[in-house]
């Protein structure tokens, strides 16, 4: 059991996402994990409703994940990437090359999904400079958008309603449409677009790249708004010959009923990024793919200069091999539209509370908005004492559980969630 003394130091010394060290939120001694369930120090057994941020998609301890990371490990954990290639590497981009749409043609491997958005952002540059279009060097993207936390990706998050407004001065200044107002199951309504449509527009000459996440933004605000809109963005490049980024970081293989979201609007963006589940959650790694136009315009200039020390790991490659043979090999689709059933379910019952502004669910994710911010440290305390992982931010309780997830622990787990929404 971690001691009270342990707990003690980490809360002087040791810096935890998004907190202070001065007011640090409580945290949670965990000793050990099992499929869907995180075991706390103290003996008590909590089911995860998080997959660690959405990237444990298999659960904790899989039994073949783990052999693939003992194989590998056996043979090197690491080589450099500079002059030297190996195997998992060549093997996760073939099987990569394959699952995506044919065009996406080529395979960037970095540390995470946030350095796959600074590399995103880097290749997009660089091909305006290699065709010859060097005044093109400004993104467009929407409010409610979160892209991580590194310095350049923080410029295409939200400026104002994002984690990040205390940078915005000294970030790069780009262009914000509207967020998107219809929501998934709603109809569609084209004045939605206009907001972007006119902003591009107006920009046209200068505008590199579109950055968006499909159909779900994450860390934003959990929106779900409509495939019409991700088909609008894509026709819109076309028609200002910009580029298309989509980052599918957090929507990428399954999690939002599709294997890619960027398929509900059947399109196919010019650069590609993926990471967390990418790994089933065993290691970090991001990857940002591009078409064989693009890669030839960025070569047009010379090399892509950025090349991270940890870029190819050998181990991350293997197991994300592994992880990305798992999801294609498992029934992905009736797990996610089984999860998708339960919550809506075990939700439902939120929806009449006065406190709530709204529920909604797409996939494997299910998202309680409350009128007002919640106090994460209570609301995450009376989750705790019943039995769930959740991790609440701003006004939203969301669940984006492994989908390995039995019926019975989402009947646990949006029935806690029900209980603490309902605490006065």
């Amino acid at each position: 059991m971690i001691s009270a003394e342990d707990l003690a130091f980490d809360a002087a010394h040791i810096w935890h996402p998004y907190t202070s060290l001065t007011s640090p939120l409580p945290v949670y001694g965990i000793k050990s994990a099992q499929g869907c369930e995180l075991m706390l120090s103290d003996g008590r057994i909590l089911i995860d409703g998080m997959a660690s941020w959405w990237a444990c998609i298999h659960g904790y301890n899989h039994s073949r994940l783990n052999a693939a990371m003992a194989d590998q490990l056996s043979k090197m954990s690491h080589v450099m990437f500079g002059g030297i290639t190996h195997q998992p590497a060549i093997d996760l981009a073939k099987l990569l090359v394959e699952i995506t749409p044919d065009t996406l043609e080529t395979v960037f491997f970095s540390d995470s999904g946030s350095i796959a958005i600074e590399v995103a952002l880097k290749m997009a540059l660089q091909y305006w400079i290699g065709v010859g279009a060097t005044d093109r060097n400004q993104f467009v993207t929407v409010r409610g958008g979160y892209h991580g936390d590194t310095y350049h990706a923080m410029s295409v998050c939200d400026p104002v309603g994002g984690m990040h407004s205390l940078f915005a001065s000294s970030l790069p200044k780009y262009l914000f449409a509207d967020r998107p107002q219809v929501q998934f199951n709603q109809s569609w309504n084209e004045s939605d677009f206009e907001s972007l449509r006119s902003l591009v527009l107006q920009n046209s000459k200068v505008v590199a790249a579109i950055v968006i996440e499909p159909i779900v933004q994450g860390a934003g605000g959990m929106h779900f708004y409509h495939p019409t809109y991700l088909r609008r963005v894509r026709e819109l490049c076309d028609e200002v010959e910009c580029l298309l980024i989509l980052d599918e970081i957090a929507t990428g293989f399954g999690r939002s009923g599709k294997l890619f979201a960027m398929e509900y609007g059947k399109i196919v963006p010019d650069i590609l990024c993926l990471g967390k589940a990418l790994t089933g959650g065993y290691m970090t790694l991001g990857a940002t793919m591009t078409t064989r136009s693009v890669a030839n315009g960025i070569s047009a200039s010379g090399p892509l200069m950025h090349g991270p020390t940890f870029m190819g790991n050998p181990l991350a490659c293997r197991v994300a091999l592994e992880s990305v043979r798992l999801v294609l090999e498992m029934d992905w689709l009736g797990q996610v539209g089984r999860i998708e059933l339960g919550l809506r379910r075990g939700l439902e019952p939120v929806r009449m509370l006065k406190s709530v502004a709204d529920v909604r669910v797409l996939g494997a994710i299910g998202v309680v908005e409350m009128k007002d911010p919640i106090d994460v440290a209570v609301v995450q305390r009376e989750l705790v004492n019943r039995g769930v992982w959740v991790r609440p931010f701003g006004k939203l309780v969301y669940v984006m559980p492994p989908l390995c997830i039995s019926d019975e622990q989402i009947v646990c787990l949006t029935g806690a969630i029900v209980e603490v929404c309902g605490l006065k």
